[in-house]
C-alpha cells in the first residue's frame, strides 16, 4: 500500500513539475514570438520609411503596417490573457505581414531609384537638346541679319556734299 501511495504521489508531483514546465516552455515560445515580431514589424517600418525617402507611393504599405501593428497588438493582449496559443498565432500573424511589407517596400524603394536616375537622364538629355536648339537658332538668327544688314549697307548710295552747298 505504501509503495501505490507513494506511485501515485509521485505521479501526481511527476504531472504538476511537467505542467508547469511546458507552461514556461509555452510562456518562453510566446515571448521569443513576440519578439520576432516586433522586430519584423519595426525592420517593416524602417524599410517602409526608406521606400518614402526614395520618393515612392507607400500609402497601401502604411495600411499593411497598420494590421501588422494590430495583430501585434492583439498577441500582447492574448498573451497578457493567458491565451499563449492565441498570441503566438497573432504574433505569427503579424511577423507574416511586416515581413512581406519589408519586402514590398525594399522592391519600391529600388523602382523609385530608378525612376529617379531614369529622371534625371532624361532631364539631362532634354538639357542638352535644349541648348543645341538655342546655339543653333542663335547662329540661324546671327547669319539672316548678318546677310540683311550686309544687304541693306551695300544698297545704300553715297551722297556726295558739293562744297557749294553748304
Amino acid at each position: 500500500m505504501f509503495f501505490k501511495s507513494l506511485f501515485f504521489v509521485g505521479i501526481v508531483l511527476l504531472c504538476v513539475f511537467v505542467s508547469v514546465g511546458f507552461a514556461e516552455t509555452g510562456e518562453d515560445a510566446v515571448v521569443s514570438a513576440l519578439a520576432g515580431a516586433e522586430a519584423s514589424v519595426v525592420s517593416a517600418y524602417q524599410g517602409v520609411l526608406e521606400a518614402e525617402r526614395a520618393g515612392a507611393n507607400v500609402s497601401v504599405l502604411l495600411v499593411r503596417l497598420n494590421e501588422a501593428g494590430g495583430f501585434l497588438s492583439q498577441a500582447r493582449m492574448a498573451y497578457k490573457a493567458g491565451d499563449f496559443d492565441g498570441a503566438v498565432d497573432f504574433a505569427e500573424l503579424g511577423r507574416g505581414i511586416g515581413e512581406e511589407v519589408a519586402g514590398e517596400a525594399r522592391v519600391l524603394r529600388d523602382l523609385a531609384t530608378i525612376e529617379r536616375v531614369q529622371l534625371l537622364w532624361f532631364t539631362a538629355a532634354a538639357s542638352v537638346l535644349a541648348v543645341a536648339w538655342i546655339a543653333f537658332g542663335s547662329f540661324m538668327c546671327w547669319r539672316f541679319f548678318k546677310r540683311r544688314y550686309y544687304r541693306r549697307v551695300l544698297g545704300l548710295k553715297p551722297e556726295v556734299a558739293t562744297p557749294d552747298e553748304s
